[in-house]
């Protein structure tokens, strides 16, 4: 008999990848499905980043990497958070990792202890959650309002804060709902983590060449939370290079040295050809990530109307990232044939089925009420998905 770890049976699997994986099975079996689970963009990494991957083979980049990262990509990125955002981080602050889920589990393993709380807002990104279970931390969901953007109050966040409190974990541009902060609604929140000095903020900003609102603002900028602030970011997102697995942190130096520690007992150097690819992409020009992300503006705002076309459901405005994230709890308790809608679990198994739409469960991202639609495919699809999601939710009486 073979006996699982007890925290391998505790562990959910990704629901957007769960997604994604029946999608993928359906297509073998010859259904015409649209797949808008994953939040992955459909653009190919852009040709210069994928001509220094294949220089660095030629120039034999083919060895183990050092466990935090080439030094010239940690430089790169130190002068990427100058150049972006003001914010000053030395090499030594960095650490390359494989994709930014990775950096994210570092962090939170180097940080949470059992029993320590960890304060998320909700909608909150999957792996959060799972991560957090993984470190044996308590998870503590803060519930945001769809009619406030899903964003997180000074108010709201004081209130979840308590002498076990240890970490505050968030995206901006966020995953699932699309939501960015302004400098204001960040200074917000710094005022109330200012009087909290035993909690470590882990600001997620994968997202950030994807914002179509302005400058990205990034929590590490305030006075108040020095030295304090763990920030996220990678090469998936605005460089089109998922499959590439480039994430990275700049971190106090202690979180830094502690999160090398860890990985040098996990994957040891991130794969030293996308490093390499990682350089070019960042010390490169933004002017086809700059392209992406007109593509996804306009691709926003055409899901949008379309949405605005459908009865009874509640659409946020997404200001970032390639989301949406619409209260779909208008169809609950609505029937057709064997399927009884109880919550949105129900309603997208219903419309893969019924409708060859492939969208996440809102329960994953902790509102169970909504259900996220990623747009990063072509208008063509997009236009087609948004017609089956009307006339399938149609057929609910």
């Amino acid at each position: 008999m073979i006996n699982l770890a007890t925290r391998v049976s505790e562990l959910s699997e990704s629901e957007t990848l769960q997604m994604a994986k029946l999608s993928r099975e359906l297509k073998a079996k010859g259904k015409d499905i649209i797949d808008l689970s994953l939040g992955e963009p459909d653009f190919d990494t852009p040709l210069f980043i994928k001509d220094a991957a294949k220089k660095a083979l030629d120039d034999g980049f083919t060895k183990y990497s050092p466990v935090a990262g080439f030094l010239d990509l940690r430089k790169a990125i130190s002068e990427k958070f100058k150049r972006d955002s003001q914010l000053e981080f030395s090499p030594e602050q960095i650490v390359v990792s494989t994709g930014a889920k990775q950096s994210i589990a570092n962090a939170v393993l180097a940080l949470v202890n059992p029993g320590d709380e960890v304060i998320v807002p909700s909608p909150y990104w999957v792996s959060y959650r799972e991560m957090v279970k993984m470190a044996a931390g308590n998870l503590v969901k803060v519930n945001t309002k769809i009619s406030n953007e899903f964003k997180l109050t000074g108010k709201e966040l004081a209130t979840a804060i308590t002498p076990k409190s240890k970490v505050f974990i968030f995206s901006s541009p966020c995953n699932p709902t699309g939501a960015v902060y302004s400098k204001e609604e960040l200074h917000q929140l710094a005022l109330i983590l200012a009087k909290h000095p035993e909690i470590i903020i882990i600001s997620d900003e994968i997202y950030e060449y994807i914002n179509f609102i302005g400058k990205h603002e990034s929590i590490a900028q305030f006075e108040e939370l020095k030295d304090r602030v763990v920030i996220v970011n990678g090469c998936s997102k605005g460089y089109a290079m998922t499959g590439w697995r480039l994430g990275y942190i700049a971190a106090p130096i202690k979180i830094a040295k502690a999160c090398e520690k860890i990985q040098g007992q996990f994957t040891s150097g991130t794969n030293s050809i996308a490093q390499r690819a990682a350089l070019a992409a960042i010390t490169g020009n933004l002017t086809e990530t700059i392209s992406m992300r007109e593509a996804f503006n306009k691709r926003r705002n055409l899901v949008k109307t379309l949405l605005n076309k459908i009865p009874g459901i509640k659409c946020n405005n997404p200001e970032g990232a390639f989301y949406f994230f619409p209260d779909f709890s208008y169809y609950f308790g609505k029937e057709y044939k064997n399927y009884n809608i109880k919550n949105a679990d129900d309603l997208c198994m219903f419309l893969l089925y019924e409708g060859n739409i492939s969208i996440v469960t809102g329960s994953a991202f902790g509102d169970e009420n909504c259900i996220r639609i990623s747009y990063a495919t072509s208008e063509e699809k997009l236009i087609t998905a948004m017609e089956r999601l009307h006339n399938t939710l149609l057929l609910l009486k």
